[in-house]
């Protein structure tokens, strides 16, 4: 059982242990590899409207997720998330479980619609779990990620309309 809210203080040096090693890698998001904690901070928490952490019943942390307007004002009604998942729990749910929430979240933050900007290629299990999720592949960008140990690789450009107005 996955159980979200939101991010707390207390919980940033947890947050952190989880996605270092993510950043690290550099095959998911084009983060620089030697970002600090500090640097990580400000990108999670304070460019974001809001942050979120996903739990299991005792508490332990498996995952994080802020979402944000993908552009300023007048694009502002789309939202735009970012998600991790510790390493060891992936395969459980966590990511569709943040996805999920994301989506209800956005809708109750007043969002007409998600964008993911930039999902890389190679990162297959992301590309299937959005698209499970509903979301649409609406443009491939040829050798946009310069991926930690293949080079430069296609990234996806994948939108969802979240409250239809017709």
């Amino acid at each position: 059982m996955v159980t979200l809210r939101e991010l707390q203080e207390r919980d940033w040096p947890l947050v952190w242990r989880l996605m270092e090693p993510v950043i690290r890698a550099g095959e998911t998001y084009p983060y620089a590899m030697d970002m600090t904690v500090n640097q990580a901070r400000h990108m999670w928490l304070e460019v974001t409207e809001a942050a979120y952490v996903a739990q299991d019943e005792e508490g332990e942390l498996l995952g994080t997720y802020y979402i944000k307007p993908n552009q300023p004002t007048l694009g502002s009604h789309v939202a735009n998330c970012g998600y991790m998942v510790a390493e060891h729990a992936r395969g459980r749910g966590v990511a569709t479980a943040m996805c999920e929430h994301s989506q209800e979240e956005a809708v109750r933050l007043g969002y007409r619609a998600m964008q993911f900007n930039l999902v890389v290629k190679t990162n297959e299990a992301s590309v299937h779990l959005w698209k499970k999720m509903g979301f649409n592949i609406v443009g491939n960008l040829p050798g946009a990620f310069k991926h930690g140990s293949q080079g430069f690789v296609d990234a996806f450009v994948m939108y969802k309309v979240l409250v239809n107005t017709d």
